[in-house]
């Protein structure tokens, strides 16, 4: 498992949403196992997004396949995306017991 993150400035939210639910499917394919997407606080037309993806192959793959360029341009974003590959080294999450 690799995590991706995305940051990209965007047009229109409702647009860029509307887009990115259609390409689900095109996602999961590419192997996409569940996504966050956070909003700047300071600039709504700036969006993180946080991917987990089934293998760093997989997401390379997919963030650099002309369709999903297609995608994001259909769905306004504004310039190149920035795109990073994360190796998760730790997490702690507070539990329902705690």
């Amino acid at each position: 498992m690799v995590n991706v993150l995305v940051r990209h400035k965007i047009a229109d939210y409702q647009k860029w949403r509307v887009t990115f639910d259609a390409s689900i499917a095109f996602r999961q394919q590419g192997g996409e196992e569940s996504y966050r997407i956070f909003q700047n606080s300071e600039d709504p037309h700036k969006l993180i997004l946080l991917f987990e993806w089934e293998s760093a192959e997989k997401a390379r793959h997919s963030m650099s396949s002309p369709e999903l360029q297609a995608r994001m341009q259909q769905a306004g974003v504004v310039g190149p995306p920035e795109i990073e590959f994360l190796n998760e080294l730790h997490t702690l999450r507070k539990s329902a017991a705690d």
